[in-house]
């Protein structure tokens, strides 16, 4: 479960002025196990939501409760251990050049603990569902676009996480692996995954109907 509460956000302004807030008064709930598109022009604030969802943000003021935490009142060493329960997708993709695609997607499960021998057939058959078996020893400057997309998707579903965002996941694949993606976003779904993805894409909305939560200029004008 995910809930705002008169959550406001604002970024320290580089001069010492008090900038304006990038998001102003989000109230919502997505329950557990939801599917929500997260739309709005491009500047009204879908990233810097995504950010406060995987907890790379804390709110400047408001309430929000992230899988069941306070995020503001939580103990030292709450935050890290309940992002380890949250998957991102980013939109530049952020993988480290100097591992495999196989050793980008198992970094989330080492970083659990998890053995060699415990996370490989895991990682094996997420490289297969995005396509891109025969791709585990390439590194990232090896490979398209879209293999970068897919490869940062399949690291981010790899532990299945609880809650999965996803900013533009399909901003560089073609029709057919867009249409992959959404078919493994919603199978996620369908596990208990709480999805969350900001899309431009009007055709990946309509292939999949499913609540949305709409930004303008920082201000939620849409949900449900």
């Amino acid at each position: 479960m995910v809930r705002f509460t008169e959550v406001g956000l604002r970024y320290p302004s580089p001069d010492g002025e008090e900038a304006p807030e990038a998001l102003a008064d989000l109230t919502f709930t997505l329950p557990e196990g939801s599917f929500t598109w997260l739309l709005g022009a491009s500047g009204a604030g879908k990233s810097s939501l995504l950010r406060l969802m995987h907890l790379a943000q804390l709110p400047t003021r408001g309430r929000l409760e992230v899988l069941g935490t306070e995020v503001r009142g939580a103990r030292r060493g709450a935050l890290p251990r309940l992002r380890r329960r949250i998957g991102v997708v980013f939109q530049d993709f952020r993988l480290l050049p100097y591992l495999s695609v196989f050793d980008n997607v198992a970094l989330p499960l080492r970083l659990t603990g998890r053995s060699e021998g415990s996370l490989r057939p895991d990682v094996t058959e997420m490289l297969r569902w995005v396509g891109l078996q025969g791709k585990e020893m390439s590194l990232p400057q090896q490979l398209s676009g879209g293999e970068q997309q897919r490869v940062a998707i399949a690291r981010a579903v790899v532990t299945r996480p609880q809650l999965l965002v996803a900013d533009e996941p399909t901003g560089n694949l073609d029709s057919h692996q867009a249409r992959r993606l959404l078919a493994l976003l919603t199978q996620m779904n369908r596990l208990g995954t709480t999805v969350v993805v900001a899309t431009h894409s009007e055709d990946l909305v309509s292939q999949f109907a499913a609540p949305s939560l709409v930004l303008q200029a920082g201000r939620m004008v849409h949900h449900g």
